[in-house]
């Protein structure tokens, strides 16, 4: 009789499920129809398939910084905890993260923009190379690298109506990560007043940036592990947590409704972040030296 009883009501739920799939089909073909001879708009698709679904879940995540993140495990390990001290943790770590990724983002751009400086070095001079005189050349090559950022167009109405070159690439010099300009207005300069070769100036301009680039990049390579610490200092407590619950323990209880558990929690924060900021400290130092 059971087993009588659970087939009829899968029955009756695969009928249910059929006939909203149908009255949904019909519905959309109704409003398509009415779209088309009442001309009033475009005609819908229907619900969003795997495709809009994925994309829609691709723009959230684009909207949704990292930083946020912390919070929302403050929240998954207040409930359950059952505490507002982790909420409280996660919301007060939002603007240390916010902090470290437009850090992270800033020093991307230096790095893309110290890049397209010695990109447009080597394309001036190629141009120059190739018989174009050095504003003629520095218009192709700005337009071709993207090398001056910002200050791309006091920079080429200089070159073009005979201004002070040299002075605006030592003004465009001041954006973040483009230093090697200070190096092309000081071979500009040379090359007008003392007619000495451009492209040769620019040749060993661009292989001393190509070099400090390759430095920096070792550098952080050797860094790595210092870095690779501080990841590991932070994720520490979370295995402590984890194997707590692994040996059968309450460590959430223990740590957030216990007077020794909220000590602990808060000398252990305290040594953790004074750990974490000194092995970064000393990342920053080396990277600056």
């Amino acid at each position: 009789m059971n087993g009588v009883q659970e087939t009829s009501v899968g029955a009756a739920l695969v009928c249910a499920g059929a006939a909203a799939w149908l009255l949904g089909e019909w519905h959309s073909g109704a409003r398509r129809a009415q779209l088309l001879l009442g001309g009033g708009g475009a005609v819908g698709t229907g619900p969003p398939g795997r495709r809009g679904i994925a994309d829609e879940l691709r723009r959230l995540r684009g909207r949704l910084r990292p930083e946020w993140w912390a919070l929302g495990a403050g929240l998954l390990l207040g409930l359950l905890g059952a505490s507002v001290v982790p909420v409280v943790a996660g919301a007060a770590g939002v603007p240390l993260l916010r902090r470290a990724r437009l850090e992270r983002q800033a020093r991307q751009a230096r790095e893309r923009q110290g890049d397209a400086v010695i990109a447009l070095c080597g394309a001036l001079a190629g141009e120059v190379r190739a018989g174009r005189q050095p504003g003629e050349a520095l218009l192709t090559a700005a337009r071709d690298t993207g090398g001056l950022g910002e200050a791309r167009s006091a920079v080429l109405a200089a070159a073009r109506f005979g201004g002070d070159v040299p002075g605006a690439l030592t003004g465009a010099s001041r954006q973040p990560g483009a230093d090697g300009l200070v190096g092309l207005a000081a071979c500009w300069r040379v090359a007008v007043d003392q007619g000495a070769g451009l492209a040769a100036g620019l040749d060993r301009l661009e292989a001393a940036l190509r070099a400090e680039r390759d430095q920096r990049a070792e550098l952080r390579a050797q860094l790595a592990g210092a870095r690779a610490t501080a990841v590991m200092l932070a994720a520490l407590p979370g295995l402590g947590l984890l194997l707590g619950v692994a040996l059968g323990a309450d460590p959430l209880h223990v740590l957030l409704h216990t007077g020794a558990g909220l000590g602990c929690l808060l000398i252990g924060g305290l040594l953790e972040g004074v750990g974490v900021w000194w092995v970064l400290r000393i990342v920053r130092k080396a990277e600056t030296a």
